[in-house]
């Protein structure tokens, strides 16, 4: 946030910017004149007077447009030089979010953010918390023969973020766990065996990473989240299904992760408790 500034300081800085976007642009006096279409007397009037006088609105937009920054850049009203859609573009992106267990995207985005916590609601249990069997049975029928491949390729990239020391947590609806262990809606279908070896698999891996891993269950009946993932202070992405929307701005970030705290906070089953809730759903089954 940019605070109150004299008039006369103002100008100064205005100089000062107008002359940086000229040389990182390769313009000069007579350029910028022709190209704004005021007599060069005038462009260096402004760059060289020592007076509070800044230019009209008409000509400041003009220098910014011909420049490519922005006119509150110029005018010291924002500390980004970047033009108005420029920063939108930068702050919001969709991208392709392939029905695949490699995902370069997801992938890059964890890189990016090696060494910061990594806050996840899955739309599923967390492919990186599943056995090879329940990946193969549900990603056969998308990747084929290719499925042991891809299997292999996301073990090694999970080994690598797992070594970036990033803290991961991880905010789960309830009755998706417990769907999973009855092997009822998405896992129909799925044998009593797969689903007690992936309880297990889940017990073995909280014991050896919390609390660098910690899940939390919340009840969907009175909490909703779509699927996210926020990846420290950088990144916040929300998954559609067939995109994902990624937010880099400062206060849609904050604003995701604030969300994702609610729902910690709101847990019908704390990170401490997990333990003993999976025991208790293995030994229902």
């Amino acid at each position: 946030m940019i605070s109150k500034i004299d008039k006369r300081d103002r100008a100064a800085l205005f100089r000062e910017r107008l002359m940086q976007a000229m040389q990182e642009r390769g313009s000069n006096r007579s350029a910028l004149s022709r190209a704004v279409g005021v007599d060069r007397s005038t462009i260096s009037q402004i760059l060289t007077s020592q007076t509070a006088r800044l230019p009209n609105a008409q000509l400041a937009a003009e220098c910014a447009a011909h420049l490519g920054v922005s006119a509150d850049w110029l005018l010291g009203l924002t500390n980004r030089p970047e033009r108005a859609a420029e920063l939108m573009a930068n702050a919001l992106t969709m991208t392709e979010a392939p029905r695949a267990l490699v995902d370069d995207e997801i992938f890059a985005w964890h890189q990016e953010a090696a060494g910061y916590k990594i806050r996840h609601v899955p739309a599923t249990l967390p492919d990186m918390l599943k056995t090879r069997d329940i990946l193969s049975w549900e990603y056969t029928p998308q990747l084929g023969r290719t499925t042991d491949q891809a299997i292999g390729a996301m073990e090694d990239r999970l080994r690598w973020m797992r070594e970036a020391r990033s803290d991961y947590e991880i905010a789960l609806p309830r009755h998706e766990i417990e769907s999973f262990a009855r092997g009822e809606g998405y896992y129909t279908g799925l044998g009593r065996e797969l689903r007690a070896a992936q309880l297990r698999h889940l017990l073995t891996l909280y014991d050896q990473l919390y609390p660098t891993l910690r899940i939390v269950l919340f009840d969907a009946r009175r909490l909703y989240s779509a699927p996210i993932t926020v990846f420290g202070p950088l990144l916040a992405v929300i998954y559609l299904g067939r995109n994902y929307i990624a937010f880099r701005d400062t206060e849609r970030v904050q604003a995701i992760t604030r969300h994702f705290d609610w729902l910690v906070r709101e847990a019908t089953v704390d990170s401490r408790d997990i333990p003993a809730y999976l025991e208790a759903l293995e030994r229902a089954l």
